[in-house]
């Protein structure tokens, strides 16, 4: 028996959704996180980013970075910026403090750089890296995963719609 087998209870708390999140809905996510191979974790929140159930992918996203390290900060902006076309920056709100940033042949940000970029300049080119291609939504779930006490900072209903799709997949083994 896996030790996800062992969560079973906690996890069919969330099989088809919760209207309401439980109270332990932190709890829950702590031992799954715990648990669960990466990959798993990243799936659920990605299920999280994709569902109407929670705000924006950009919004959530923004969240995230403002409560992320420097480093943290710096690896998902180069991955934001990795998926936007030439000019794009210019046409954000913010996006000139981050073109400035890429002047000079830069083509990365440096966690000391990423400080400067405020979550709301963060949110719009996530939105927009979203349209321009949705599997930044994977690539942002899978570097997330990796600091699990990040995503409880996103709150109830995103841990909700993450642990339902670990029930989900644990229960089409």
């Amino acid at each position: 028996m896996g030790i996800l087998d062992q969560l079973s209870g906690v996890l069919s708390q969330y099989s088809g959704g919760a209207a309401q999140p439980p109270a332990d809905v932190h709890e829950h996510f702590d031992a799954v996180a715990q648990a669960a191979p990466q990959g798993l974790i990243a799936e659920g929140l990605a299920a999280a980013f994709r569902s109407n159930q929670t705000p924006a992918f950009g919004q959530l996203l923004g969240n995230l970075f403002s409560q992320s390290s420097g480093d943290q900060k710096a690896g998902m902006l180069n991955q934001l910026l990795a998926t936007a076309e030439p000019g794009v920056l210019s046409q954000l709100a913010g996006g000139g403090a981050l073109a400035g940033l890429l002047q000079g042949g830069a083509k990365q940000i440096t966690p000391e750089q990423a400080a400067q970029i405020s979550p709301e300049a963060v949110q719009q080119l996530a939105a927009h890296a979203e349209k321009a291609d949705p599997s930044i939504i994977d690539r942002a779930s899978s570097f997330y995963a990796e600091h699990p006490m990040l995503i409880k900072t996103l709150g109830g209903a995103v841990l909700s719609v993450a642990l339902a799709k670990v029930a989900e997949r644990q229960s089409q083994k």
